[in-house]
């Protein structure tokens, strides 16, 4: 009886990236793949595989992906009856869709844990050392940061989301609510519930001397309300305002020449401000980002000064780019918005659904 093997999403993420890499072999139709799908993909659709077989490696493991299993399965039982080392991940791209993985960075007794949901390209952090931490960006599954911080023995004292998410749900709430601790929103985004307004310049203590600056440097332009935060001029948790490929997209509200230039301005002000070392760790990363085991996805502010072409255009180039490279918005993006507000009185879990497929919020 010819056989072939499973794979968990979560299994697929940790070998992504490494020696150990297998062939990852997405048998979707190629307008489910270009709508969402995983970077190290190769696509051959089901219908497609019998003819295009030649295609495929002999020499490595192929693991077959689809949308939830069914057609990943029918792929890998007749790669496995032709010779081939066959495995399924199991789930497909439902399950990849809630893989998370960390990355950490250390200096002296801080450390700040890059959390990576995988199918989202979402990246929320929690800062701390000495037994207290800090949460920025938490999603949904708040049951990840309270693991994650259980493991380093630290309790979770404040929450800060760095602007109001359009491309996946909040768990800034929930989380707060569980570890009793407080959540801190800049107030120039609009939020219809009970928070501690971020104010400029105010700095928040963490171990060992080291400073967690809420330097609202204000950055507007993603959202009026966008906010990085310093990390003792180690990382800038940089929000949806700076990645390691992009920069944010301002045509969200409608607005997109006005939001232009405000984010024209609160780019400039980061990377004529900041030293060029500091490192950016952003809220995203798009599939043009390799994600490495053990790896922050993020850049120096130096390496992306000279990257970015954005960054070094003038300011009526920069506000005229924007407006010529306005891309799909993020699925359900207005429901997200009002519920991510405080406008919806339901159990959030029963609304997931909404943030299902890809984050589309850099320009």
């Amino acid at each position: 009886m010819v056989s072939y093997k499973t794979m968990t999403a979560y299994e697929l993420a940790q070998r992504l990236g490494s020696s150990d890499e297998p062939f990852l072999l997405d048998v979707r139709e190629p307008d489910e793949v270009s709508e969402w799908s995983i970077r190290e993909g190769y696509n051959i659709p089901l219908g497609e595989l019998a003819q295009r077989v030649n295609e495929i490696p002999k020499d490595r493991e192929i693991a077959t992906l689809c949308a939830a299993g069914a057609r990943a399965t029918t792929a890998a039982e007749f790669l496995a009856s032709n010779g081939f080392k066959a495995t399924v991940i199991e789930g497909g791209m439902g399950a990849w869709g809630q893989v998370y993985d960390t990355a950490e960075i250390t200096q002296d007794e801080l450390t700040i844990v890059q959390v990576r949901r995988r199918g989202k390209g979402c990246l929320s952090y929690l800062v701390g050392g000495e037994g207290k931490a800090f949460v920025i960006d938490p999603s949904l599954d708040i049951q990840v940061y309270i693991d994650i911080a259980n493991k380093h023995n630290w309790q979770i004292e404040k929450i800060f989301d760095t602007h109001l998410h359009a491309d996946h749900l909040s768990g800034a709430r929930e989380l707060a609510k569980f570890a009793s601790a407080l959540l801190y929103l800049n107030p120039a985004d609009t939020f219809n519930f009970d928070f501690e307004p971020l104010t400029d310049g105010e700095e928040f203590e963490l171990a060992g001397g080291h400073h967690f600056k809420v330097d609202t440097w204000y950055t507007p332009g993603h959202t009026n309300g966008s906010t990085v935060f310093e990390v003792s001029n180690l990382a800038l948790i940089s929000g949806d305002t700076l990645f390691a490929d992009g920069v944010g997209r301002p045509d969200l509200a409608d607005k997109v020449r006005e939001f232009a230039s405000n984010l024209y301005d609160s780019l400039h002000k980061l990377i004529t401000t900041l030293d060029d070392q500091v490192l950016v760790l952003p809220a995203h990363y798009s599939n043009s980002v390799k994600v490495e085991p053990q790896k922050v996805v993020g850049d120096t502010i130096g390496n992306l000064k000279t990257r970015l072409k954005p960054l070094s255009m003038t300011k009526d180039e920069f506000i005229d780019w924007a407006e010529e490279k306005i891309t799909p918005r993020p699925p359900n993006y207005a429901e997200i918005i009002r519920v991510n507000m405080g406008r919806y009185d339901g159990e959030l879990s029963e609304i997931r659904y909404l943030e299902s497929g890809p984050n589309r919020c850099s320009a």
